[in-house]
């Protein structure tokens, strides 16, 4: 029987581990992870009837890995979608106001946000045209500005930088972060164009299959809160899992498993492969000792730091809650709040009657001494920009900490060249994978969809070896 070790128990490893065993039935799999829980950042509290997200506030239905695993883990009936609210309705914080972000062709023409030659040059990108040669690699600022001003860059894109990544546009690699961007360019020549096109490709194929047209994309979650998807997938995994334990290295093996994987102790697994779904600090670690250039360029990867405030409020004491998802304040405005998601307006049961469950985050690549302030001084910095901004009246009635001082990845300008040599070196080491939010993705959606990618070369190679 063949004999696989994944490390790390977050949600990448999980659904490795999940996705090896409906292919491969017949291989041992082993799941290790250092903590005593699962899910990584993903996960769900319940204090008093608030509802709180550590991570991830749900995910979004863009691409249909993660709604593929739900049905597949028999939860697609406990799903609940995002309200229609929260899906039209999403808002800036500029200039101390709440400024709602422009929804269609219509809300650009009319928004205040954007000057008349910023909504020109973002109007008129179809017709800019493609350079000749394009760079290698550019940064999501340079990129948006060359396309479409300046003005857009500096807000739109600034806004998406800091509402996915918690980063700066202006260090992030176009290509890493967000590479359909690029190659809607070179494509189509338009990122509009692009947009327009892959549109009509998802109506042809929904057609083709006799289903209606595809809708918006909506953000989903479950009632209970996304745990319940790491809690299904450690139940199924039941013993293939092992909490609790650090692993110190990977080692190659000359016996008949080709790797072992060393813990504290003399704890110690052979293994025909081994996948490392950790993040990539922890890898580089496990690595060191095997390819020491190898792991320094994992080490490279770098993670900014996150603070998550959840803060309950009575709903009589918000006089100015507006109904939808909520805000970002731009990473170049350095205010102490990033944004907030206003949970109880997207989710059912996220707050008590009566009360509404806001979600601050704070720290990011340019205020990570936000995640260093105690709890009072970090609670009373994000109940003064909630005032600003929201108008309320009373203190908070709940509030509840999460730090993550290895938050999200940063996909730095060269951050593709940094992969393709990991990926090389790897490719010298059979039956040794690399995988998680590192790499080629950090959505949820890229986890699962890598984690597919990662089960089914496993079961290949196996059933051939």
């Amino acid at each position: 029987m063949p004999h696989v070790v994944i490390i790390g128990g977050g949600l990448s490893g999980l659904a490795v581990a999940f996705r090896l065993k409906q292919l491969a039935p017949d291989v041992s799999v082993r799941v290790l992870e250092h903590r005593h829980r699962l899910g990584g950042n993903v996960g769900t509290e319940d204090h008093n009837g608030f509802r709180v997200e550590t991570g991830p506030n749900g995910f979004l239905d863009r691409t249909p890995f993660v709604p593929r695993l739900c049905r597949d883990l028999g939860l697609a009936d406990r799903l609940v979608a995002g309200s229609e609210a929260a899906r039209k309705n999403r808002y800036l914080f500029l200039d101390e106001r709440l400024r709602k972000l422009p929804g269609g062709l219509l809300g650009l023409l009319t928004t205040s946000l954007l000057s008349t030659r910023g909504k020109w040059q973002l109007l008129t990108e179809p017709i800019r045209g493609t350079p000749s040669q394009l760079p290698a690699d550019e940064s999501i600022a340079e990129f948006v500005t060359r396309r479409a001003g300046k003005e857009a860059a500096n807000i739109f894109a600034d806004a998406l930088v800091t509402g996915i990544h918690a980063g700066d546009p202006a260090l992030l690699s176009v290509a890493s972060a967000f590479p359909r961007l690029p190659v809607m360019e070179r494509e189509a020549g338009s990122i509009i164009r692009g947009f327009m096109r892959a549109s009509k490709q998802r109506r042809k194929e929904a057609k083709a299959r006799g289903e209606p047209p595809p809708g918006p994309q909506r953000m989903w979650s479950f009632r209970e809160g996304l745990g319940v998807l790491i809690d299904e997938l450690a139940s199924q995994l039941g013993p293939s899992i092992t909490t609790g334990v650090k692993v110190q290295s990977v080692e190659s093996s000359a016996g008949v498993a080709g790797w072992v994987v060393r813990g504290d102790g003399r704890d110690a697994w052979s293994a025909d492969a081994v996948v490392l779904a950790c993040p990539a600090y922890e890898q580089a670690e496990i690595l060191a000792d095997l390819d020491p250039g190898l792991a320094q360029d994992i080490a490279g990867i770098t993670y900014n730091r996150i603070a998550v405030v959840a803060l309950g409020y009575r709903r009589a004491d918000c006089p100015g809650q507006p109904d939808g998802f909520g805000y970002i304040a731009p990473q170049n405005t350095r205010r102490d709040v990033l944004g907030v998601q206003w949970c109880s307006s997207i989710y059912p049961d996220r707050a008590p009657e009566g009360y509404v469950l806001w979600r601050a985050l704070c720290g990011g690549v340019h205020r990570a001494d936000m995640v260093d302030r105690d709890d009072d001084s970090l609670m009373r910095a994000v109940h003064e920009e909630m005032k600003l901004a929201m108008g309320v009246t009373r203190s908070p009635v709940f509030c509840r900490i999460v730090r993550w001082h290895n938050a999200i990845p940063q996909y730095t300008i060269g951050h593709r060249d940094r992969v393709a040599r990991i990926d090389a070196v790897i490719a010298r080491c059979p039956g040794l994978i690399l995988t998680g939010n590192a790499y080629r993705g950090v959505a949820m959606g890229d986890c699962v969809e890598q984690a597919e990618i990662v089960a089914a070369k496993l079961a290949r190679d196996l059933a051939t070896s």
